[in-house]
């Protein structure tokens, strides 16, 4: 069986799988050379994803391809999402959100919980403040910053331990952890921080 690399997902895939909702789940940032939208369908999901970059659309698709995989995967934004109000039992965006404003982030949190079924479960994780990153590039203010990242500058906005907390002051959140970790990276020594949520809408 394939390992996939978003190993916090296999957390929310556990989750999902105890709740006895319907298999229907939402990628807010569903690109990329390994989607983890591909881990969910070989679990039996109906998987659909919004993204904006057409490139990581291609990528994703390539991958799903090789596998004989259709995760419905379409050019969008996590701030306007193209579908109807409860339409899906699991919405999540794995290292995604963060790349936009916080402003931007209210709202694209906002989109997830709308499209979201009452009882159905959440991922969201972000980037804190203990980052490595934190403090490079152009600073946009409250540790807002653009980077330059893949050949491109790309916002990163990071976040305190309670600073993302009222965005679901709404929901019941069954999990959370503010991680720091390190580790090699292209024969660096790197520390980087994320902190998850995993959450349900009342």
């Amino acid at each position: 069986m394939e390992i996939f690399k978003q190993i916090p997902l296999y957390r929310f895939l556990t989750l999902c799988n105890e709740t006895g909702l319907k298999k229907e789940i939402l990628d807010c940032g569903a690109g990329g050379d390994m989607p983890p939208l591909s881990l969910f369908h070989s679990h039996g999901y109906l998987t659909s994803g919004i993204e904006l970059s057409e490139r990581q659309i291609q990528l994703a698709n390539e991958f799903a391809d090789q596998r004989g995989q259709q995760l419905n995967i379409r050019q969008g934004d996590m701030r306007k999402l193209p579908f109807a109000d409860e339409a899906f039992s699991f919405v999540y965006s794995y290292n995604s959100v963060f790349h936009m404003r916080k402003k931007d982030v209210r709202i694209a949190v906002e989109e997830m919980k709308r499209v979201l079924r009452r009882g159905g479960l959440l991922f969201v994780n972000f980037l804190n403040i203990h980052d490595f990153r934190v403090g490079e590039g152009i600073d946009l203010g409250e540790t807002q910053y653009e980077q330059f990242e893949d050949g491109e500058n790309v916002i990163h906005s990071y976040y305190e331990y309670f600073e993302a907390d009222p965005l679901f002051s709404d929901m019941e959140c069954l999990y959370k952890e503010y991680r720091v970790l390190e580790r090699d990276f292209e024969g660096n020594r790197i520390r980087q921080g994320f902190v998850d949520y995993i959450l349900r809408k009342s």
